[in-house]
């Protein structure tokens, strides 16, 4: 059997994770959200002047059935789908909007169904590349590059009852927020800046949003990959 250890960021120590507990507006809904990458998890876990925990956890991934969004049969536009069925990204001209719209009918997975997913964590820089390609200023290979901008930024995300049960609580280590704040401040404006230079060259030969609308792109067409 394949175990798993992850690590889930909080204020508190979380012994007994609930299944369906949490924010429905999170990146993929209701759920329990950890990473692999304890440095990671103790950058959610601080807020400004706060202390806070890396609770460390053992799954069984072989008894799960589990969606990853890395993995090649899927593209970043599935992950999108999926964040733009849950987050609220404030769009307000035509083009986002049908972008938003046509992305759900076409390219989001079956997730439901999953025991757990794995995928891009949406924080303020991820959100933010991903609205500016909804509403057609970079394109999908610039989105490609700015969502590998950000180091250790996959999550792990158990969703089912089932991925509830059988995690098992190990220990937590605590997250000193005048490290942890600043570091991940640091890594977001990273990203943000390498983001701006990139974007600085504009993709001629690129896909954007409205060339996916317009030409009717689907989710195996192979000008996406």
């Amino acid at each position: 059997m394949s175990k798993l250890i992850i690590y889930h960021g909080s204020p508190e120590i979380r012994e007994h994770p609930e299944f369906g507990g949490g924010k429905p507006y999170n990146d993929y809904g209701l759920g329990f959200y950890c990473t692999e990458h304890i440095e990671l998890a103790k950058e959610w876990a601080c807020s400004e002047g706060v202390d806070g925990y890396a609770n460390r956890y053992e799954i069984e991934t072989d008894e799960l059935n589990i969606l990853n969004l890395s993995s090649p049969e899927y593209t970043i536009l599935s992950w999108l789908a999926i964040l733009l069925k849950h987050r609220n990204a404030r769009l307000s001209t035509p083009i986002a909007l049908r972008g938003r719209d046509y992305l759900i009918q076409n390219f989001l997975p079956d997730y439901e169904n999953y025991d757990a997913i794995v995928g891009y964590r949406a924080d303020d820089s991820y959100f933010s590349f991903a609205r500016s390609f909804i509403q057609n200023e970079i394109s999908l290979r610039q989105l490609g590059y700015a969502m590998r901008l950000g180091k250790l930024g996959e999550q792990f995300v158990l969703k089912s009852k089932k991925a509830f049960d059988i995690i098992k609580f190990l220990d937590y280590t605590v997250a000193d927020n005048a490290v942890y704040y600043f570091k991940r401040k640091a890594r977001d404006d990273e990203a943000r800046a390498a983001y701006r230079k990139e974007v600085e060259n504009e993709d001629l030969d690129g896909i954007f949003m409205r060339d996916i609308i317009r030409e009717a792109m689907k989710a195996d067409d192979l000008r996406l990959r």
